[in-house]
């Protein structure tokens, strides 16, 4: 029964990237039911900020799904818009990993998005391929699907003191479901691609911006400032030609997306597995989702659970 709920969350958790609809936010947030964990602020009619907020670590739930799919809606939708620029109100978290309590029947029920993959996948792709650029702004840790939407963004730039960005599933005996393996190695090359995905090791914003990871990384008092900058100029720029440059750029950059839903696959078959489910077990008597060090230093804890396999 135990392994069942572990994987169950692990599956819903996947999904749990999200945002609030645009109507209700306008409305405020007593208009949606439950918690507001994605904030949207309409800085022009140009230029957005949409601000992750489920503190403390900035884990996905279920509830999320509905809000991040509107957001994304919106983003695709909206005549006036230019540019969206996602960040954190969390300290020390950008976005982490899934919520491994909800059950897994909440996620494989949800029918698929437009691009025809599930939720989570969709979002990211349509993100990607949308007339807007998306810019994340990472101060904190960028863990599982917070480096997912990073990467599914047009732009990431990081804090140099504070930024920490990883692929920590393999150390849970997972695949990254999020389309990291599509993405990474056509933004750094193989070798280093693979060293992010296959130690599930932090990589601080110096290292990330070396291998091509983040656009920059800079001195954490000038990033705000820096973001902000970039994202007002592109605002006034005419959306058609955003709109054309960008989607010119997508034909030669961007994976198809049957390798976005190969990586998905692969997630479902790896959260399903003993040797996965044990280690999230081990990872939640540790602490993970209710103790800060836990959560600061994934990296180290998931690096001392050592194997799970049979005769080891």
């Amino acid at each position: 029964m135990k392994i069942r709920f572990i994987a169950g969350a692990m599956f819903l958790a996947a999904f749990a990237a999200t945002v609030l609809p645009m109507e209700a936010l306008a409305a405020g947030p007593s208009a949606v039911a439950g918690k507001q964990e994605i904030k949207v602020r309409q800085v022009s009619p140009t230029y957005w900020r949409v601000t992750l907020h489920n503190p403390p670590f900035n884990i996905f739930g279920p509830e999320t799904i509905p809000q991040l799919n509107e957001v994304i809606t919106a983003i695709e939708k909206d005549p006036d818009l230019r540019v969206v620029v996602f960040d954190s109100d969390v300290p020390g978290f950008f976005l982490t990993h899934y919520d491994f309590v909800p059950a897994l029947e909440k996620t494989t029920s949800l029918p698929p998005g437009p691009t025809g993959l599930p939720p989570l996948p969709d979002m990211l792709v349509r993100l990607s391929k949308a007339p807007v650029v998306s810019i994340v702004s990472i101060r904190g840790r960028a863990t599982g699907v917070g480096s997912e939407l990073s990467l599914a963004s047009d732009m990431r730039f990081a804090s140099r003191e504070k930024a920490i960005l990883s692929q920590w599933e393999v150390g849970a005996d997972l695949v990254p479901g999020g389309g990291p393996m599509a993405r990474l190695p056509r933004m750094m090359g193989r070798g280093r691609a693979l060293e992010v995905l296959l130690t599930g090791d932090d990589i601080n914003g110096d290292i990330a911006e070396r291998y091509g990871y983040v656009n920059r990384s800079l001195p954490d008092a000038e990033l705000d400032g820096f973001v902000d900058a970039l994202a007002r100029r592109i605002s006034r720029f005419d959306k058609q030609a955003i709109a054309d440059i960008k989607q010119l750029v997508n034909g030669p950059s961007l994976p198809p997306d049957n390798e976005i839903g190969a990586g998905w696959a692969a997630f479902i078959t790896s959260v399903q597995r003993p040797q996965a489910q044990a280690k999230i077990g081990q990872l939640m008597k540790e602490g993970l989702q209710t103790k800060p060090d836990v959560e600061a230093r994934l990296a180290h804890y998931t690096g001392e659970l050592g194997t799970t396999d049979a005769g080891k």
